[in-house]
Order: C-alpha cells, then sequence, then structure tokens
C-alpha cells in the first residue's frame, strides 16, 4: 500500500513515538510510506533525525505550526492537497488535532482512498479556555464525517468522543499504542550500573515518573505527599524523568520542604535513555490529570515496576487495579501516598506486580500488535 501518515510536529512525545513506530513497522513490510510534518518545535526535543534515518520518505512543511494561524493553516492545507494528489496513496492516516482537521479536509479534497485519524489525546479537552476547547470540539465534529475509521488508543478516547457527539460509533476502532518492548526488558545498562549512577544505593526505594515538568501532570501531588513519606521511609527517593517550564518552581519547592536531596530530576533525556531510567525504578507513579493512555504506564509495566495511576480517561486500560499496580480515584492524593506506602513496605508485593504488569504490556503494548492491528484496519476499508 502507498501510505501518507502527517503529523503536527515530531517533538519527544507518545503520540509521535506512536507515529513512527507506525511508519517504521509499515516500511518494514514493505509499504511506501511518507511522513508529512511540521518543524519539531518546542522544549521536549525533537524526533525528525529519527524519522529521517529510517529509510521511508519524510516531508517537512515548513508552515505547519500547532498554533492556530488561519493564513498559514489554508497554506499548509493546499500544500497537503497538492502532495497527496502526487503521491496519491492508498490509505492518508492522520494524528494530532491540527494536522488531524487539516489533513482529513486536504485527504478528501485530493481524492484519497480511505483516510485514518488516530485520537492520542482529546484535542477539545486539552486547554484551560472552555472557548478554545469549544471550538475543536465543534472542529471535531465536521472532520469526522469525512473519516472512514477513527483509531483510539484507549477505549476511553472513544467513549468519550462519542459523547461529544464526535461521529458514530461504527467509525471507532480501539489500537493501543505500541512500542518497543526489548529495551525495557533488557535495557542497554543494567539496573544496579544505572542507580549507582543517579546516586542511589541498594536499600533506596525509588519512586519513578516518566512526564514532562508542566500543568497537569501531577507532580505537585508527589510534592504534597513527599515529606511524610519520606518521614516514614527514610530511605525512600524520587526519580523525575523530564523537563518543562515548571521545574525551577518545582526545584524550590523542594528546596524550602528540605527534600532536595530526595529527589533526582534527569532534565530532558533521549528516549532510548528512558528503559534504562525506568529499569531503575521500583515503583512508577503517573498522577497526571489528563491523558489519553500514557506511554508511562506500559513502560513501568515492561521494566517490571508496578504502577499507580489516577483513574482518568484510558488510564484503567494500561493497569489492572491490584494486579499490575493501583488504580486511584481521580485527584485523591491520601489514596496516592497510601498506595505508595503499600508498595514501599511490601518488595513481595512490588516483585508479584512487577511480573504480572510485564506480561500483560508485552500482550497489549507490543509496536508490532499495534503495525499488525492498523494493517486490518487499513485492510478492512479498503
Amino acid at each position: 500500500m502507498r501510505i501518507v501518515h502527517i503529523i503536527t510536529r515530531l517533538i519527544i512525545g507518545g503520540a509521535q513515538e506512536n507515529t513512527l513506530l507506525s511508519c517504521e513497522g509499515q516500511h518494514d513490510l514493505g509499504h511506501d510510506v511518507t511522513l508529512l510534518t511540521g518543524p519539531p518545535i518546542g522544549p521536549e526535543g525533537s524526533l525528525l533525525q529519527r524519522a529521517q534515518s529510517y529509510g521511508y520518505k519524510v516531508e517537512l512543511l515548513e508552515n505547519m505550526h500547532r498554533a492556530i494561524s488561519p493564513r498559514k493553516d489554508f497554506a499548509v492545507y493546499q500544500e497537503i492537497v497538492r502532495r497527496l494528489r502526487e503521491l496519491q496513496p492508498d490509505i492518508v492516516h492522520t494524528h494530532s488535532s491540527k494536522a488531524g482537521i487539516l489533513g482529513r479536509y486536504a485527504a478528501r479534497k485530493a481524492g484519497a482512498k480511505a483516510v485514518i485519524h488516530t485520537i492520542h489525546g482529546l484535542a477539545f479537552t486539552a486547554s484551560t479556555s472552555p472557548i478554545v476547547n469549544h471550538v475543536y470540539k465543534k472542529l471535531e465534529k465536521r472532520a469526522a464525517p469525512l473519516t472512514d475509521k477513527i483509531v483510539c488508543v484507549a477505549q476511553a478516547m472513544a467513549d468519550e468522543s462519542l459523547a461529544a457527539g464526535i461521529g458514530v460509533p461504527q467509525q471507532y476502532v480501539v489500537v493501543y499504542s505500541g512500542m518497543e518492548t526489548e529495551p525495557f526488558i533488557r535495557p542497554p545498562l543494567p539496573r544496579a550500573e544505572i542507580r549507582k549512577q543517579l546516586g542511589f544505593t541498594d536499600e533506596h526505594i525509588v519512586v519513578g515518573t516518566i512526564a514532562r515538568l508542566f500543568h497537569l501532570k501531577g507532580h505537585e501531588d508527589l510534592l504534597d505527599i513527599a515529606a511524610a513519606l519520606c518521614r516514614q521511609f527514610p530511605d525512600l527517593r524520587f526519580l523525575w524523568i523530564g523537563d518543562g517550564i515548571l521545574r525551577p518552581r518545582f526545584e524550590q519547592q523542594m528546596q524550602q520542604m528540605g527534600l532536595r536531596d530526595r529527589f533526582v530530576l534527569t532534565g530532558m533525556v533521549p528516549p532510548q535513555q528512558v528503559p534504562q531510567l525506568t529499569a531503575a525504578m521500583d515503583i512508577l507513579a503517573h498522577p497526571s490529570r489528563r491523558e489519553g493512555l500514557a506511554r508511562a504506564l506500559p513502560q513501568g509495566s515492561l521494566a517490571g515496576v508496578p504502577t499507580i495511576t489516577y483513574d482518568i480517561d484510558g488510564a484503567r486500560e494500561g493497569v489492572i487495579d491490584g494486579r499490575t499496580g493501583f488504580v486511584l480515584p481521580p485527584f485523591d492524593k491520601d489514596k496516592l501516598s497510601a498506595s505508595i506506602a503499600a508498595l514501599a513496605a511490601d518488595s513481595d508485593l512490588r516483585r508479584r506486580m512487577g511480573i504480572a504488569g510485564r506480561e500483560f504490556a508485552l500482550q497489549r503494548f507490543a509496536a508490532s500488535t499495534m503495525v499488525d492491528a492498523l494493517q486490518k484496519v487499513y485492510l478492512g476499508v479498503l
């Protein structure tokens, strides 16, 4: 098949990694794959070089930016129409809100055989502005009839979209976001070595997070409960993987609490380092307030680490409550603290949940499983 993927930008993020793994897997199967994307502008880091080095075609749309700009957006739309007419793809597969809307309209204008869109996170709940969310909901409603299949990374995404009046049930299909599993099972550096580099001893119990230091990611909740947990468990340590605009504020708060030595902040790291850093953890906590289905959850499970999450969006599809970790009432910091304490106090419980989590994640979140599922969606539509 001739397949064109369209995404707004290739920053380091879950939607972007999902898209690249799709492109790579389809290229490996012998399909003719082209990826259209805008410049990877943002503090999160870039995946553009990885995309350009794999072997499929990557084309940069200079005017494609996340921010809304009617003049530039119309120019991008026209450029996508032109390229799709030249490429004549069997499948146009769009990702992210901006590219999803422009790409679907362009695909229909260009006469594409089939149009697929993946919802990685809900665009109409992403902003703190009700007006912006209303606009995105309206745009998504109008784009839905242009779409043959709407792929969701969690059933919760489909349910919430349908409740908002976007599309019809028969359009929706769930394909869980895939990831490379081998680096988490056999990380490049062994656990003992990476823990030593990070300053952790064998006695330390490490609670890790994998998330941007940004609003709604839940780091504030961890800081609120950290003092009491550290008094209860003198060997407790926190490992935060990621960077962002809130880092100075968090570091200042840690200092004021007298807990700066209890936290290790890695800053931004290349994606290939995430598996070994995850293996250094004993517990993964992801108290985010908004997600599609956070990749951090299966990443923790693949590394053999029990995971803790609030019950928001697709989180319960990434954790089996009581078996691979804990799914907590949304934003219940007391339950968050109690769950961390229960795991910190019981190494056998951590081991059992880690084993069960790895088995579960291997079945549901392998990249090959995702690529095979997308192949069935494409063939079904064609």
